[in-house]
């Protein structure tokens, strides 16, 4: 079994779970350091089974785990890696979440409604983390659900580095709903571009409906922005909204997390996107055909751990999600 010990100057330990196990490895690469060898697997009955496997007394952990569909499986496998690190003596413990499922059940529009954000903030605290980093809330209201730290980074930089090279001068940031309202005017800063907002309504999860748009759109090249793509019901429905408002045929769409499940896929191949960029705070899902260009956010997640490890200040890296 292999030992760490515990000093004043040592690294964190980088423990992964099977949601996203390659930007695991990318941030514990970037951090210089090897990651916490772990265990996770089924008993025949379905129960999981997890075990960390080496000596983690003393140290400062950060558990990097995504909890992307299957939700429920990749959450309960977070709280039992935190419970096996706890009970073997680790001396504080982070949930890295570079992508927080349910961050969409932030209110309840009918009464019999469970508060699902709520209710994960809570499970997370009380499987003894004292640290929540995340990435591109769906809302930054949700920081009101911890008691515990909630360190909130963007991928807006990076994405936005990715895009500005082949961007058109005619180029305007269009924010597919309300809610990406603040996203699209960081982004247009960040490029130098006007705003077009859409207004959107949900009618079910499936199934949006856009109506107008404020903003000039006409005869402009869309750079189409959102924190997550999940269905593509709501790009869908801006993009068409977009074009019978005149803009050029040939949209970019940006988004911090890429879900793309149900009918993504086929949605997002009937319609004229020419470019699609997502970063990998998500594993691409299996048979996933469309071409798609994956920016790593690796770098900032190893830079907000080494800051959080040493006591250093977040203020230039959490400023960009504010």
């Amino acid at each position: 079994m292999n030992t760490r010990t515990s000093s004043p100057t040592q690294a964190p330990g980088i423990l992964a779970g099977s949601a996203n196990p390659h930007l695991a490895q990318a941030i514990a690469r970037h951090l210089g350091v090897p990651l916490v060898s772990r265990v996770i697997e089924r008993f025949p009955d379905g129960e999981l089974h997890v075990e960390v496997q080496e000596n983690v007394r003393g140290c400062d952990l950060y558990l990097v785990q995504p909890t992307s569909p299957p939700a429920e499986a990749h959450l309960l496998e977070l709280l039992f890696l935190a419970d096996a690190c706890r009970r073997a003596g680790a001396a504080s413990l982070t949930a890295v979440l570079p992508y927080f499922g349910y961050a969409r059940q932030d209110r309840r529009a009918r009464g019999g409604e469970a508060l699902g954000a709520r209710l994960i903030a809570g499970l997370l605290e009380a499987s003894g983390f004292q640290r929540v980093v995340a990435m591109d809330l769906h809302t930054a209201a949700l920081e009101g659900f911890f008691s515990i730290e909630l360190e909130h980074l963007s991928a807006v930089p990076v994405l936005a580095d990715a895009v500005q090279p082949d961007l058109p001068e005619d180029a305007v940031v269009v924010a597919p709903d309300l809610g990406a309202a603040k996203l699209a005017d960081r982004y247009a800063q960040s490029l130098d571009r006007p705003v077009a907002l859409v207004h959107k309504t949900r009618i079910s999860g499936e199934v949006v409906r856009a109506g107008t748009i404020t903003g000039d759109v006409r005869g402009r090249t869309p750079l189409l922005v959102d924190d997550m793509i999940s269905t593509g019901g709501t790009i869908e429905a801006a993009v068409n909204v977009l074009l019978a408002a005149g803009c050029q045929p040939e949209i970019t769409v940006v988004a911090s997390h890429g879900l793309f499940v149900g009918p993504a896929a086929e949605r997002l191949s009937d319609l004229p996107v020419r470019r699609l960029v997502v970063t990998d705070s998500i594993s691409l899902p299996a048979g996933f055909t469309l071409p798609v260009q994956v920016h790593s956010v690796a770098p900032i997640v190893a830079e907000a751990i080494k800051r959080i490890h040493y006591h250093q200040s977040l203020r230039d890296l959490v400023a960009r999600a504010a």
